[in-house]
């Protein structure tokens, strides 16, 4: 984090301020708060025919939930304080959710565009020996999957070598998450995130409350949105809340800069823009500025920052003008600056939230992996003959036939991708519910984060309590 106090201390200043909240002794709460472990190798690969040496990292934040849970990142600007702070978040995330995995994180310090994709195959595999040889990856110890910079041909390559490691590991598919569907992965995992932003969201806009909290008008149909970021989560949310809501998109930052158009822009032509030119100047369906950031502070309903943590500092959010923020990305907004919103009233939906649709989506995906069947094999034809029975009785009593988009609805049987929405929306609803009962019923507590932090505490305390650690 470029402005203010590293990424790390903001997230524990943030548990910090929900553990007021808690009688829980200061030793028990330092227990909770630090990483486990943490692995840094340096490991050399021949590119180009010279030896290069890269520095990676592999924290565990807890093992209150075995396996531990989160992303590999391929970044320049990856380092130990990165990824500590970014396993607590894996950490206070899956709790927040339901998922049983402790938090973890991983990264590799370079720029994936540097490099080839023999030349990243390389490095992943000999990263991957690195973490496998070490405890750090397995099914049972330790599952990444993607993150920035890396996604599933990175994990089929992280599973593949795992396999080669050890060869009598049966569940060896279940080391990673986010592997391509043939190989393991689940469907809809890839935009799982995104989904994720969307389905908080509307379950926002369910709670007449809470929008009136936020001083914005009922309903997703017409807000206007500003999405900093148009990778893959920022992408995935920002194309279902327009195509599927009528969310109006009306600007989008990208690193070389942003564009804007009032009557909203269309989220698909401008991400085949962004992949064949690699920014959005020149787009052809809004206006461009080479000043990026600055569009943070321009006059929008909703601010989705889903790039990078700390895009929002001490030095910008005072003038932050968007009524409610949702944070896709991980610490898009650090704790100085959480103080100056709260302050000003702005409502915000935070990341151990709202992103959260990932590790919800790589559960499904761990667990299909450990049994060994995909989800809807064995009970989908069953649910579909029930369903034509239906129909049968349905038009026995009327004396007609059922209208076909009305008997379509009712015959289909669910496949795993319809589990999968299914399971990923009712997740992300009920910790919404739960955080806003905890938040509404503790005295002196306004804000969604904090109540997200001591529903994660409570959570992870009681475990440790039930196990009899503390």
């Amino acid at each position: 984090m470029t402005q203010g106090i590293q990424f790390r201390n903001s997230v524990n200043h943030m548990v910090d301020r929900a553990a007021q909240f808690i009688d829980m002794e200061s030793g028990v709460m330092d227990a909770i708060k630090d990483c486990n472990a943490v692995l840094e190798v340096r490991f050399p690969v021949k590119i180009n025919g010279k030896i290069q040496v890269f520095e990676g990292w592999r924290a565990v934040h807890s093992t209150h939930r075995m396996p531990s849970k989160g992303g590999i990142r391929y970044s320049s600007s990856v380092d130990q304080d990165e990824v500590e702070a970014l396993a607590a978040l894996m950490t206070y995330k899956c709790a927040i959710v339901d998922v049983p995995f402790g938090g973890s994180k991983g990264g590799v310090c370079l720029n994936p565009i540097d490099y080839s994709r023999d030349q990243l195959q390389q490095i992943t595999r000999r990263f991957t020996k690195e973490l496998a040889t070490r405890g750090f990856l397995s099914p049972s110890k330790n599952v990444p999957a993607p993150d920035m910079g890396t996604g599933e041909r990175e994990m089929a390559w992280m599973a593949d070598t795992y396999k080669n490691l050890f060869p009598d590991d049966i569940n060896y598919v279940a080391c990673v998450t986010g592997k391509p569907v043939a190989h393991g992965g689940i469907r809809g995992r890839k935009e799982a995130t995104g989904r994720g932003v969307q389905y908080v969201i509307r379950e926002f806009f369910r709670h007449e409350d809470d929008v009136k909290t936020a001083n914005l008008k009922s309903g997703l149909a017409g807000q206007r949105i500003i999405v900093q970021g148009l990778g893959n989560v920022g992408y995935h949310a920002a194309q279902f809340l327009s195509t599927e809501d009528g969310a109006n998109i009306i600007a989008v930052i990208e690193r070389d800069g942003v564009v804007t158009n009032e009557n909203g822009l269309n989220i698909e032509d401008l991400h085949q823009h962004i992949i064949q030119t690699g920014g959005v100047k020149d787009f052809a369906g809004g206006q461009y500025h080479e000043d990026g950031p600055a569009a943070l502070e321009m006059e929008c309903d909703i601010l989705i920052p889903a790039a990078l943590e700390g895009v929002i500092h001490i030095d910008n959010a005072d003038k932050v003008k968007a009524k409610l923020i949702v944070e896709a990305a991980n610490g898009p907004i650090n704790y100085e600056a959480d103080l100056i919103l709260m302050n000003k009233g702005v409502f915000i939906l935070p990341d151990a939230l709202v992103n959260a649709g990932g590790v919800v989506v790589s559960y499904f995906e761990w667990i299909r992996n450990l049994s060994h069947v995909r989800f809807g094999r064995i009970e989908r034809r069953f649910d579909e003959n029930r369903g034509v029975n239906i129909v049968h009785a349905m038009e026995s009593m009327i004396g007609k036939p059922v209208p076909d988009a009305i008997k379509s609805e009712i015959v289909k049987g669910a496949d795993e991708f319809d589990l999968v929405r299914s399971g990923l929306d009712d997740t992300m609803r009920l910790a919404y519910q739960e955080i806003k009962r905890v938040k509404d019923s503790t005295e002196s507590l306004n804000d969604f984060r904090t109540a997200c932090y001591l529903v994660a505490l409570k959570k992870i305390y009681r475990t440790y309590e039930d196990v009899g650690v503390f």
